[in-house]
Parts: C-alpha cells; sequence; structure tokens
C-alpha cells in the first residue's frame, strides 16, 4: 500500500512542475570532452578527456556500442553517465562510433565490423596508449566484440566485458511469437523491407525497442506522476526518451545475417558463425570475460547472456553477474552505479597487469 505523499514530497513534486514548464528539462545532456583520434569508413574513434587534477591510472578501456544506437549510450547524461564514472577514477576511456547508415551502406555484414571496424579501433587505443586494451560491449557490440577478439586472438585485447548481449535466441520470449510468421514466409518475411530500402529504417529500429518494454511505455505516466518529487528520476526518463529517439538505421546485409543467423539458425548458441565465407568459433577467445545480465532485460534475458559462458573453454577467466536493470538500464540506470559498474571496476582492475 503506498502512504500518503509528505508535505515535502508534494513541495518537490510542484517545484518540479515548475521548473519543467520554465525550463524545458532536468537531464544534462552536455556531452563530455574528447578528441578524435582514428577514423574510417563507418569508424571513429574518440578518447574522452580525463578531468582537471586527475591522473590516468590503469589500462586503457574501449566501449563498443551496438549497431543502430548512438555511442552515448555510454554518456547518457552527467551524472549517469559510464563515461563519466571511469574517467572520474583515471581510467583513459575511448569510444567507436559508427556514423550515419545509408543506402550505399546496405552490402556492409556483420564482417565488417567484426574484422575490419573493430581491430582497428582496439589497434588505434593500443597504439596510442601503448598498453593492451579492455573492451566493453553493449547488446549486439558485445556480441562483435566476442567475435572481434575471436579473430584477432589474445592480444591486444586485455580483457572484454559483455554486458547484454544475448547468445542464445531460443531463450529470448520477445522473439517465440515471431517464429510462426518467420517459419510460414520460409525465414523470409523481413527481406522486402531491408530490401526495398537498403536497410531497417530508423523509425523501425526505434519502434522496435519501444515495443520490447511495452509494459514500460504503458506504465509511464503513471510512474512519472508517482515520482514526480524525484528530479533524478525524471532526468533519466529525459535521458532515455532521447536515446530512443536517435536511433539510426540497421544496414541491409547485416540485417539479413542477424536474421537468418542470430533468430532463425541460433548460431551463437552453437558456438561458431560463418560471416562473409570466414568462420568464427567463438571459443577461441582467450582474454578474461566478464558477463554482465540484467534482471529486468526483456531483449537479452538472463538465460540468454549466460549461455556465452558455456562458449569459452579457452578464456583465461570466465565470470558470470546479473544487475539491477533492463536492456539500456542495466547499462547505464540509476541502479548501474551501484550494480553494474562496480562489477567493470573490480574486473579491470584485476586485469590491469
Amino acid at each position: 500500500m503506498v502512504g500518503l505523499p509528505t508535505l515535502g514530497t508534494v513541495r518537490a513534486a510542484a517545484e518540479n512542475v515548475a521548473h519543467k514548464a520554465l525550463f524545458g528539462g532536468f537531464a544534462d545532456f552536455r556531452p563530455l570532452p574528447r578528441t578524435a583520434v582514428d577514423s574510417g569508413r563507418t569508424r571513429s574513434v574518440f578518447e574522452y578527456h580525463l578531468p582537471e587534477g586527475v591522473e590516468a591510472t590503469g589500462l586503457p578501456t574501449l566501449l563498443v556500442p551496438p549497431l543502430a544506437v548512438p555511442d552515448y549510450c555510454f554518456d547518457l547524461r552527467r551524472g549517469c553517465s559510464v563515461v563519466e564514472h571511469l574517467i572520474a577514477q583515471g581510467r583513459p576511456t575511448c569510444v567507436v562510433e559508427y556514423g550515419g547508415i545509408g543506402f550505399g551502406d546496405r552490402g556492409l555484414g556483420l564482417e565488417h565490423w567484426v574484422e575490419e571496424v573493430l581491430p582497428a579501433a582496439v589497434r588505434a587505443v593500443h597504439e596510442r596508449t601503448g598498453k593492451p586494451v579492455h573492451v566493453v560491449g553493449w547488446c549486439l557490440g558485445g556480441i562483435m566484440s566476442v567475435l572481434a577478439a575471436a579473430r584477432m586472438g589474445a592480444f591486444p585485447i586485455a580483457s572484454l566485458t559483455v554486458i547484454a548481449s544475448p547468445f542464445d535466441f531460443t531463450a529470448i520470449p520477445l522473439v517465440a511469437p515471431l517464429r510462426p510468421l518467420i517459419e510460414a514466409t520460409g525465414g523470409y518475411a523481413l527481406t522486402p523491407v531491408y530490401q526495398a530500402f537498403g536497410s531497417i529504417p530508423a523509425p523501425l529500429v526505434r519502434k522496435a525497442f519501444q515495443l520490447s518494454g511495452l509494459d514500460k511505455q504503458v506504465m509511464k505516466p503513471i510512474s512519472i506522476a508517482r515520482n514526480l518529487a524525484d528530479r533524478d528520476y525524471l532526468a533519466q526518463i529525459e535521458a532515455v526518451d532521447r536515446f530512443t529517439d536517435n536511433m539510426v538505421a540497421y544496414p541491409g546485409r547485416t540485417v539479413a545475417q542477424i536474421y537468418h543467423r542470430f533468430f532463425r539458425a541460433n548460431d551463437l548458441a552453437n558456438g561458431e558463425i560463418v560471416l562473409g565465407g570466414t568462420r568464427v568459433e567463438i571459443g577461441r577467445v582467450k582474454q578474461p570475460t566478464l558477463v554482465i545480465a540484467g534482471r529486468g532485460d526483456a531483449i537479452a534475458p538472463v538465460k540468454s547472456v549466460r549461455k556465452l559462458t558455456e562458449l569459452l573453454p579457452e578464456a583465461a577467466e570466465v565470470r558470470f553477474e546479473t544487475a539491477p536493470g533492463g536492456h539500456l538500464g542495466v547499462l547505464t540506470g540509476r541502479g548501474a552505479r551501484r550494480g553494474t559498474w562496480p562489477l567493470i571496476d573490480d574486473f579491470q582492475a584485476r586485469h590491469d597487469g
């Protein structure tokens, strides 16, 4: 039973409503300062500036976002930013950005990112710092990081942290209702869309992300009303809405690979996948690997994420953890400050040698 609001809560809620009306919002979206250090086709690598007076310590970290989302998933807003957390401790931190995807990119497959983009980004950070690199990937970024590490070998990647990355697509309840349609069309239900546009257009990507959290979307007005006195909560809502509104397209060939190899054949769960004619064996990953699943994640449920831990017989260490949050929340939600981020800190510190 929810108790009656206190006078202080009512006053704070009224102040927040007035602030919203006067200033338009609560979230501080100022991006953390960074400098471009490398570039190529669908690849820009940026190094974040350490705060004034903070000395660099530990090995550098490269943040790897999935395709179709802005790279500021790692720098969502001031006060709730993975980047801000890392650099505050003196951790040299970089991110790879893919840029917009147009019709001319329709022929790019996952092998482009696995064999070219990510290895080049890792090497750029390694050459700039002279040190091995901790790689942290979220969602598809985590999958691509694992596949790239399997192709590259043990060096110069110091460790892998894989957050909310599904490796068993049969363990995703959201996919189950789509399987009859997929099989009834011979697996080509989405083909007309990406052939016509050369991609899955950004509005469809955005809508799919929203539908994955439909229950939260339905309850959103009620949740906001209940939390009107919590300015940090309101700022996070704004940040998630901004993030969702700025998703970009998936290239057509990559969509086809994800659709047929991930969803239909479940190749990742079998430990290997053929990309561009090259067989990638996940079991070749040598690096210490931290796997983190969000306990409230509908896109990458715990079981689907945990599957990776069964596929790494040669890894120096495999550690599995769960943390509070949904698909985005486990990475950069308010609970990630005390859940996911300390797990990353501890894991990287133990492998800084």
